[in-house]
């Protein structure tokens, strides 16, 4: 069964200029992390501003983007509803859709139990065939999956094959490793706060699910691709702390914010924001620019 790994990039979702949903920026996105390398993509998560989507968007969009990506780049979606009824639903739609395969969060603002969070991913798991993962990610949702509830799922659901972990604890990183590592890929965030990409690689992760990608689509692959030998773990090391200060800048607000003001900057089709989020503009978008310019990302990438 396919399991992530390298640089799996968290698009936005362009919007055109009446708000709508544009397949056509999609399209120009998925287009783009082709020709530089990305590995795969994760379609309508947070970055995504899928809490801001209809579930109408969402069950239309889904199947629109298998179309663009089938048999050119593997793309994972946002599976996740307030209810478990509700994302079974849709994990079941995405499947007969063609989806190469879903993620699963904790249901944002509800605060289940562990217990709770664990029948919640299990019931959604076993309604699928296609792979699926986990993003253990408590700052959005307030639920911080245990590796307990975590090998628990790899028990269960032959299925689950990755976890995507975004948090500044390195045990976890650990633990997961240690518990379920032989079955489940471990991809990290690539948040600088928490900075568990080189962390991850060094215990034996299989990647960095990120938004880096968005901009940097060649340097976060290379980041990202698995360490087998001590001059990779020097170069990784090094471009790291390279790009770590753009890294930084599109982390300022929350996705995804600064990546659609990186891409608008480079002629890629970012678009606007929902409300009640506001574009970037003024001395935090000239800050933004004149850190891409230094590392030469608009010289390269630019498509105007």
């Amino acid at each position: 069964m396919f399991k992530p790994s390298g640089s799996w990039v968290a698009i936005p979702t362009p919007f055109d200029s009446q708000g709508k949903i544009d397949m056509g920026g999609f399209e120009a996105l998925v287009d783009f992390h082709i020709k530089h390398g990305t590995n795969m993509l994760f379609c309508m998560g947070s970055a995504g501003e899928v809490s801001m989507l209809t579930a109408e968007e969402r069950y239309d969009t889904l199947p629109k983007m298998v179309k663009i990506c089938k048999g050119r780049i593997p793309c994972f979606f946002g599976a996740t509803f307030p209810t478990t009824e509700g994302t079974v639903k849709f994990a079941q739609h995405a499947e007969s859709s063609g989806a190469d395969g879903l993620v699963f969060t904790a249901p944002n603002y509800l605060l289940p139990p562990q217990s709770a969070v664990k029948e919640f991913m299990m019931t959604a798991m076993k309604s699928v065939s296609i792979p699926v993962g986990v993003y253990n990610n408590p700052s959005r949702t307030g639920v911080f999956l245990e590796v307990d509830t975590l090998a628990a799922l790899a028990d269960e659901c032959p299925n689950f094959v990755v976890d995507k972990e975004a948090m500044p604890n390195v045990s976890q990183l650990c633990e997961v490793k240690m518990r379920i590592g032989d079955r489940v890929n471990i991809m990290c965030c690539d948040f600088p706060k928490y900075s568990i990409l080189l962390p991850t690689m060094a215990v034996g992760g299989n990647g960095a699910a990120n938004i880096g990608g968005n901009v940097i689509p060649e340097e976060m692959a290379f980041m990202s691709k698995p360490w087998d030998n001590i001059e990779q773990v020097n170069a990784c090391r090094e471009a790291y702390f390279k790009y770590y200060p753009l890294l930084k800048a599109l982390y300022w607000f929350s996705n995804p914010i600064c990546i659609k003001a990186a891409l608008n900057l480079m002629g890629l089709p970012g678009g606007s924001l929902r409300k009640p989020y506001q574009d970037l503009e003024g001395k935090k978008l000239d800050e933004l620019k004149a850190i891409m310019d230094d590392l030469g990302v608009i010289e390269k990438y630019s498509q105007k």
